[in-house]
């Protein structure tokens, strides 16, 4: 079953406090934990801002000087968005809810960890709370599709993989450009139920961004959907850029990396809590397409991915690897550098191979289709077995002849030669014994 990644759980003692009254968890338990409740945010909370080091180290500042994501419409299958706090005023212009038990428009947060939503949504398209204060995400003009699923809970009639898939179908024919899957089902294969979403989804020229998982949460190696053939894959780093091992998983199906500890997000009641976990690299990624599409949008969803793969800086690392991917994201360059086509196939191809040569033990194999031009034909009787003939019956046959006639003519011969040696020799005894 798909869950929510994980950061490591923290109690009340372990928060410290930034400015006059705000208090931010060190980092947040999602999933089948909850979210500590955060201390009341000011308003002007200038200090909240200043936490966001990702939007000046990973070159999204000076990506906005190019686009801020207008006009791109990114898709946050999750447990829904709180389009209520300050911080996200105007940013979700639609949604659904996939579960039965949230609201018809996705933006009443269901299921455990129910907040996951809501910070996935800040951290990639945050409005702020004005000038220099609040979540501002790195595609702050962007628009949220909140599709809300219920994760660990019975409740809902629909399984969470048919869950999944029915959001991303709405998705796509709601206008989704980008899906951000925070998500994992913990294992490397998926239910046939996602093959024909994800096509639907690639064949639409939507790219489907989703997290690693998490190692410090039991998620050792990467799942799906991140093992899935055309979707971007996300694994984290930490403040240092190195490796976040118990932030992200590993896995040979990553395609860059983005910072994944210390980030700061919304709660749906509005206050901010800094959490760890690809679940909040991946939004990261996701915005950072939402730049290149804007920026670019002329170019397909092969394009766009290849532009942020092709841009990820090494740092220094010998790529592609299983933990840094291509590299650590950067958004100055994918939104400004030359880059030169893709030369790779469209993921929908890459989805379609894969389910080709997977899944045929489960597909049954069906009869070629009757064209026009195929006439159905009788089939013709037994031909009528040959008159008996007397001088045929006489007459050796090839059977006889191999099992019959020439083995008794060698025996013939045989039994002659030994006769004649015999005689032979019965004369030379008598001359023998006549010259005694």
């Amino acid at each position: 079953m798909p869950r929510l990644h994980h950061g490591r759980r923290v109690t009340r003692s372990a928060w410290r406090r930034i400015g006059a009254g705000v208090a931010l968890g060190l980092t947040v338990a999602l999933g089948g934990a909850c979210v500590a409740a955060p201390a009341p945010a000011f308003a002007e909370n200038t200090q909240v801002r200043d936490l966001q080091y990702w939007l000046n180290d990973y070159g999204f500042t000076q990506a906005w000087n190019t686009t801020r994501g207008a006009g791109v419409t990114v898709a946050v299958i999750d447990t829904g968005v709180a389009a209520g706090v300050a911080d996200l005023t105007g940013a979700v212009v639609g949604g659904t809810d996939v579960s039965g038990l949230g609201s018809t428009d996705g933006q009443t947060p269901v299921g455990e960890g129910s907040e996951h939503g809501t910070l996935v949504a800040s951290l990639l398209a945050g409005r702020g709370t004005g000038e220099g204060s609040g979540v501002l995400g790195v595609a702050p003009e962007a628009s949220i599709l909140a599709v809300s699923v219920a994760f660990g809970t019975s409740d809902a009639t629909v399984s969470n993989d048919d869950q999944i898939a029915e959001g991303i179908r709405w998705a796509v024919d709601n206008g989704a450009d980008v899906i951000n899957m925070s998500l994992t089902r913990n294992t490397l294969d998926w239910p046939p139920s996602w093959d024909d979403a994800f096509l639907y989804a690639f064949e639409n020229d939507v790219v489907v961004v989703a997290a690693a998982g998490n190692r410090g949460s039991g998620t050792t190696e990467v799942g799906a959907p991140a093992t899935i053939p055309g979707v971007l894959t996300v694994a984290g780093v930490d403040r240092n850029k190195g490796a976040s091992f118990d932030a992200s998983s590993q896995g040979i199906t990553i395609s860059v990396a983005a910072p994944s500890e210390q980030l700061v997000g919304v709660v749906p009641d509005g206050g901010y809590v800094q959490w760890n976990g690809t679940s909040a690299a991946a939004p990261i990624v996701s915005g950072l397409v939402a730049l290149v599409r804007a920026a670019y949008p002329r170019l397909d969803a092969a394009e766009v991915m290849n532009r942020v793969i092709e841009t990820a800086d090494p740092n220094g690392r010998a790529v592609p690897s299983p933990i840094y991917g291509n590299g650590l994201i950067d958004a100055a360059a994918a939104v400004s550098a030359s880059v030169a086509s893709s030369t790779s196939p469209e993921p929908a191809a890459l989805l379609e191979e894969w389910i080709r040569v997977h899944r045929r033990a489960d597909t049954e194999v069906e009869a070629a289709p009757q064209t026009a031009t195929q006439v159905p034909i009788a089939p013709r009787e037994d031909p009528a077995l040959p008159a008996p003939s007397v001088v045929a019956a006489w007459l050796p046959s090839p059977l006889t002849l191999t099992y019959i006639t020439v083995p008794l003519l060698v025996l013939v011969g045989f039994g002659t030669l030994v006769t004649l040696l015999g005689i032979g020799a019965s004369r030379q005894i008598k001359r023998i014994r006549s010259k005694r």
